[in-house]
């Protein structure tokens, strides 16, 4: 039999503290989260535990938050690994966060102080930097935190808790990482637009806008190619 390939989520860990629970959580999560490793990436329960210095208990408990989160999986007879999600689930995940974001948006632009619209436009200047530059997963981490400082200012923090855990669901995707680069500027002139309405405190346009960029969201999201680790439907019947 041949040696068992080393887990490329192994090589992005950062272990620079001792291996308390919440550590190992945070971790995990920041690789899955930074798109690092790709849909159906293995994590070895032995190795991690290893890598940490700790037994296997901690290390499964934090799978097993990282289970309900939407991150991970687990099969049966093949262990932990990064989720992965149908076509149809991601673009639910989608509906999920605009839903959300939507009802976020007009306490947004109303509560909104002077640090907040500093903050938007900052953002959206990284973004613009990011389509300048070509740079497909800057664009990718950018456009989230763009859409993190238009409803952060709602201050519905048990709205934005859930809107980032569906924004969480889909970034081991990373979607705009796939999409071309002209549907990314034309994703970009949407958040160019939404910001104008945001500083006006313009909530109907805000909104209209917004409905928008998630139509062409919706019609970008449904061309992402199928080297992205989603999962299709020949593999769906396959596995059952």
């Amino acid at each position: 039999m041949p040696p068992r390939r080393r887990s490329a989520l192994l090589a992005r860990l950062v272990v620079d503290t001792p291996g308390r629970p919440q550590v190992i959580l945070g971790e995990l999560r920041r690789v899955i989260l930074d798109g690092a490793v790709p849909p159906c990436t293995v994590i070895p329960l032995r190795e991690v535990a290893v890598l940490f210095g700790v037994s296997h208990i901690p290390v499964r408990e934090a799978l097993k938050t990282l289970i309900g989160e939407g991150l991970v999986t687990h099969e049966p007879h093949g262990g932990y690994v990064v989720a992965q999600l149908t076509a149809a689930e991601l673009r639910e995940m989608y509906i999920v966060r605009e839903t959300l974001e939507n009802a976020a948006l007009a306490a947004a632009a109303i509560n909104a102080s002077a640090a907040d619209r500093a903050d938007l436009i900052a953002v959206n200047a990284q973004l613009e930097q990011a389509i300048r530059d070509d740079d497909p997963a800057a664009y990718h981490r950018r456009s989230r935190d763009f859409h993190v400082a238009l409803t952060r200012p709602s201050r519905l923090f048990r709205l934005l808790h859930m809107l980032e855990s569906a924004w969480n669901v889909t970034e081991p995707v990373q979607s705009m990482v796939h999409i071309s680069r002209g549907d990314r500027v034309r994703l970009h002139t949407d958040h160019a637009l939404m910001m104008d309405a945001f500083l006006a405190r313009d909530v109907d346009r805000l909104l209209l806008t917004a409905e928008r960029h998630h139509r062409r969201l919706e019609t970008v999201i449904a061309t992402l190619p199928t080297d992205t680790g989603l999962l299709a439907p020949e593999d769906i019947s396959a596995a059952q």
